[in-house]
């Protein structure tokens, strides 16, 4: 029968592969995008925000229609999974080029960053909604679809882990500069040193290998800071002077010197190979099991209309996007934190690979959670839960970082559930507009997740990005990131927070219980059951 069909262990992780390599895309540039945009490739940070903001913001016409072309889709391999190999290797490449720093000028940068984002957004569009829709296609029974999602966010963490964990330390690899380095001691901890290149490097960053000791500038103009590294540009055979205090027994090999644009764009170049290759085997392992009634026909606008009545999904659609706003903000702000207030920016890689780890066990403990508690009451707990504990991290100072590392840790647990039930949840949804309307648009309906994600994203990055311009944030100016620290700490704790606790609010609307999903997946299993035995006998 229908609803007596298994989901095999190798399915669900193959199905947790394509997350895993959509995160390396989508975690990969909502931490490192804006910080490769301003530090490296010298886009101001309100372009910047701007340029996130307007790229997305057309987003939700492009996944209607991707929800729309997904639910029409004819092949012997199913309405949603032939997506997913077509736009594998696209997506590979197109993250590749957002992350490739051509010579141009300041006019030519923005038209570059305009147009590959675009197509990075709507190439993602192609092979996120349909991926998405895929898990309601997979199974008609929604406990086995929520132990489905928390695969899947399992493999999204894992994915967002390889990008978040590994990106940094590829970095130093790959931008690894071999420079001439001169090392004159001062006293028992502090040196004169004076690095040059035989080569131009137009984004230098210098730190000791132990990263304590601090940098000034030399010759620098009053009101230079003492920080844990320096990002410059270095012309060729040129010299540049530093004063290094805190560390004792430098030697010309403790430092490290790193070309971050060669650095940034061959670790991607890299994790953009890992991308293509787990979105193929998501295709390879998967199986499509629901189809809309034989008896259904074609009417985009009966979908529409039904989809704009469908008050679970809308409820859903502007948490989803709340939500995606919290994550988003604390994710693109966080490198930026360690680098410029911690003065540690490898520190960064632990503290996400932490928040990786936990988030693997917050998306496992989702399942059984929402069994005691109801998905939507779990929700809004974690939503405030989560915000509360993320808005405590501005009372650490730069030395507390066992404060941070518990307070972020914490917080992500419970950030982990939320996805992990919002893409469970738009399967509901789905089952709820077939169950009330007799009709289903599976990808229509999943178009919200890609919207929610992108748009949200979007407005994260705008946020980060005007906060830092209102304190005049120049990450390639020492002094201006002095000046914008109190910003960078508001981004790191209580702006998110706020949008978190708005988006329980929200939730607190969600009408569908587990009482409502177990009588609605009973009544559309029998009508399944009952159509396949009248096609059986005709």
């Amino acid at each position: 029968m229908l609803n007596q069909e298994k989901i095999s262990i190798k399915e669900k992780i193959g199905y947790a592969l394509g997350d895993g390599a959509a995160n390396i895309a989508w975690r990969g540039v909502a931490t490192f995008l804006l910080i490769f945009y301003t530090d490296v490739f010298g886009i101001a940070p309100a372009a910047a925000g701007v340029l996130l903001l307007v790229a997305r913001s057309s987003d939700g016409i492009s996944d209607v229609v991707m929800g729309v072309i997904g639910d029409r889709t004819k092949s012997k391999y199913g309405n949603f999974r032939p997506w997913i190999l077509w736009t594998a290797i696209p997506l590979a490449v197109i993250l590749s080029l957002l992350f490739t720093t051509p010579d141009l000028g300041p006019t030519g940068k923005i038209i570059y960053a305009y147009v590959t984002y675009i197509l990075f957004t709507l190439i993602y569009t192609a092979n996120n909604i349909p991926y998405g829709a895929l898990m309601a296609v997979m199974t008609g029974d929604d406990k086995v679809r929520t132990s489905l999602g928390s695969y899947r966010m399992v493999g999204a963490f894992g994915g967002g882990m390889l990008v978040q964990g590994a990106l940094l330390y590829l970095v130093a690899h790959f931008g690894n500069v071999d420079p001439q380095i001169q090392v004159s001691q001062l006293n028992a901890d502090k040196y004169e040193v004076t690095v040059s290149s035989p080569y131009e490097v137009p984004n230098a960053n210098i730190k000791t290998e132990n990263g304590i000791a601090t940098f000034t500038w030399k010759d620098e103009l009053l009101g230079d800071k003492p920080t844990k590294d320096k990002s410059f540009a270095m012309e060729q055979d040129s010299q540049y002077t530093f004063v290094v205090e805190g560390e004792g027994d430098l030697k010309a090999e403790s430092f490290r010197v790193i070309n971050q644009k060669k650095g940034y764009s061959y670790s991607i170049y890299l994790l953009s190979v890992f991308l293509a290759g787990f979105m193929i085997l998501t295709f390879l392992t998967t199986k499509e099991r629901i189809k809309p009634s034989a008896r259904q026909k074609d009417n985009l606008w009966k979908d529409l209309k039904d989809l704009l009545k469908n008050k679970p999904w809308l409820i859903l659609l502007v948490v989803g996007l709340l939500f995606n706003v919290y994550n988003a903000t604390k994710q693109g702000i966080t490198v930026i934190y360690f680098k410029h207030y911690l003065h540690d920016e490898l520190m960064a890689a632990s503290y996400l690979v932490a928040l990786m780890i936990i988030s693997i066990g917050g998306a496992m403990a989702t399942a059984p959670l929402a069994r005691a508690v109801g998905k939507r009451m779990l929700f809004i707990y974690a939503l405030i839960f989560s915000g509360i504990v993320n808005a405590l991290i501005v009372f650490c100072g730069p030395d507390n970082t066992v404060a941070i590392f518990t307070l972020g840790i914490a917080s992500e647990f419970a950030a982990a559930i939320f996805p992990t039930l919002f893409f469970a949840m738009l399967g509901d949804a789905a089952d709820y507009s077939e169950w009330k309307n007799g009709r289903r648009a599976t990808g229509l309906i999943y178009s919200a997740g890609s919207f929610a994600t992108k748009f949200g994203g979007g407005i994260a990055g705008a946020i980060i990005g005007f906060v830092l311009a209102m304190f005049k944030y120049n990450g390639q100016d020492s002094v201006a990131i002095q000046g914008a620290v109190p910003g960078i700490i508001m981004l790191m704790s209580w702006i998110p927070a706020i949008v978190a606790i708005i988006a329980a609010g929200v939730m607190v609307l969600y009408p569908l219980n587990q009482t409502k999903m177990t009588q609605i997946t009973h009544e559309l299993n029998e009508k399944r059951n009952n159509e396949l035995t009248l096609e059986n006998q005709g």
